[in-house]
């Protein structure tokens, strides 16, 4: 469940990424922060994999919710840290501007 919704999220930044007009928004350094989550839980999925066979496909619900959790965790991480990123350089000069008024 992690691997799959960090692949969704990457394919769509990928998507917005490659459509995009100009670079202000940084859509790259999500992109790259969402396909690197999606090659770690690839390669954690080839793994368990090993370890398990068969029941690799048969997981618990409880197994499947927690991994749902974990994965919209590292979405939400991976947005923060990009938000952060946008903050802080400030492509836009918005928060430059908000600062100058008070």
């Amino acid at each position: 469940m992690t691997l799959l919704i960090t692949v969704f999220a990457a394919v769509i930044v990928s998507v917005l990424w490659y459509n995009r007009k100009s670079d202000e928004m940084q859509f790259g350094t999500l992109m790259f922060l969402f396909w690197g989550a999606s090659i770690m839980w690839l390669v954690d999925a080839v793994f368990e994999y090993a370890e398990l066979g068969a029941d690799y496909f048969a997981p618990a619900v409880e197994d499947m919710i927690n991994d749902m959790y974990l994965g919209l965790s590292v979405v939400a991480l991976a947005l923060v840290i990009w938000l952060v990123k946008l903050l802080i350089t400030d492509p836009r000069g918005t928060v430059r501007m908000a600062l100058k008024r008070k």
